[in-house]
């Protein structure tokens, strides 16, 4: 068999492909060798040349993210919006697979994982043949990943059809791997994609809706809403108490910011008291350390919820627009209620007498800076019912416009 070595004319190797030929094919990782992988035949030819173990099940590279509806089942949101994010690029997806993929690319099993590979003349290809390839690198089994045609020709040359010259591969290492089809979900391979990114991105695909506002004017109600639409509900008070108790560096940052407010790794919340609330500056150099590391816990809750498969989540924080979490919300709740109402809600609360809950109020921000600054307003004034109702109503026309 004479090898071929193409630089411009996809249409030949598409007609090779359609035949049921091999075609070692260039991506930005390393480069594959192709088959048709809805052919039998094909595959079984690419599992006999590279000397790979039948137990090794084979990804498919398609052209788009409307594959994934076209070969595989049940597809998550999620799925999409890692493919709108990355493809092409060299991120393999694992979903359940369709009844058109012959069960010897899946190995025996039941998923299959897709790839849309970002090299212009692989892409083209595909478009050009209209199959999904079975393409795993292009060497023997335990020889190195090949990142030119002709390492690829070294291992190939006369037992496949053709090679395209699509020139060195720029990453050289192969793609990272995410299954989909169960959660939590899990990076199967680390690859050229950073699992973190991968985390990173999911997160940011979350709903995720801000509740802030002063004492009393009933944030835990409309947090209990959000929770029965199977919101992750993240209470930044309690996670800030919680980091002071595990987070080494925070301690440490307060300890050098604060000398001598923390003993054998435990904050003296009173020492720091003093400090602080006797000087702005202090005060100011206190929260700046403080909102960064909350930030940061919060994001890593949102990777880890993301990665559970979770689409909504809710942050409950005081500070949520000076801390900046604001700009990371889709939508900003600030919840009012009248003086009055608050004072009755805070003394039976906290069983603190009218002139300790007035004081309280006063160190409080003024429903104006909510206004201003939150995406919408609840107001709490009327029985418990009536403000449950009107969360509900209000999150149903955030989510539907999300």
């Amino acid at each position: 068999m004479e090898t071929l070595l193409l630089t411009e004319n996809m249409d030949a190797a598409a007609r090779i492909l359609q035949n049921g030929g091999l075609v070692a094919v260039p991506t930005e990782t390393v480069y594959g060798l192709a088959g048709n992988g809805l052919d039998e035949a094909a595959v079984t030819q690419i599992y006999e040349i590279k000397g790979r173990p039948s137990v090794k099940p084979l990804s498919l590279m398609v052209p788009d993210e409307g594959a994934m509806e076209r070969y595989c089942l049940e597809v998550p949101a999620q799925a999409h919006a890692l493919a709108r994010r990355f493809w092409p690029g060299p991120l393999t997806i694992v979903l359940k697979a369709g009844a058109e993929i012959p069960s010897i690319v899946l190995a025996g099993g039941e998923t299959v994982g897709l790839r849309c590979p970002d090299h212009p003349l692989t892409l083209e290809l595909l478009r050009s043949c209209g199959l999904p390839l079975a393409a795993p690198s292009a060497n023997p089994s335990g020889e190195a990943s090949p990142k030119t045609a002709e390492q690829v020709m070294g291992y190939f040359d006369g037992r496949i059809d053709a090679v395209i010259d699509g020139g060195p591969c720029g990453i050289g290492r192969e793609s990272t791997l995410i299954d989909l089809t169960r959660r939590p979900y899990r990076i199967l391979r680390e690859g050229a994609l950073p699992g973190e990114t991968i985390r990173e991105a999911l997160a940011e695909e979350l709903t995720l809706i801000g509740i802030t506002g002063g004492s009393g004017v009933g944030k835990t109600t409309a947090l209990a809403e959000l929770e029965k639409l199977g919101a992750l509900v993240i209470d930044c008070d309690a996670l800030y108490h919680a980091l002071l108790e595990t987070d080494r560096v925070l301690l440490d940052e307060l300890d050098a910011a604060f000398p001598g407010t923390v003993r054998d790794g435990v904050l003296d919340r009173k020492a720091l008291g003093r400090l602080v609330f006797a000087s702005a500056e202090k005060l100011s150099l206190l929260n700046r350390i403080t909102h960064r590391h909350v930030c940061l816990a919060v994001e890593e809750r949102l990777r880890d919820f993301a990665m559970e498969g979770g689409t909504l989540a809710a942050v409950d924080a005081v500070e949520l627009i000076s801390a900046g979490l604001s700009r990371r919300c889709t939508a900003t709740v600030g919840v009012l209620a009248d003086r009055e109402r608050r004072i009755a809600r805070i003394m039976a609360r906290d069983a603190l007498g009218a002139e300790d809950a007035e004081r309280r109020l006063r160190a409080q921000r003024p429903d104006e800076y909510y206004r201003e600054r939150c995406t919408h307003i609840l107001v709490n004034n009327a029985d418990r019912e009536s403000f449950e109702k009107a969360c509900r109503q209000l999150f149903k026309e955030i989510l539907n416009h999300g």
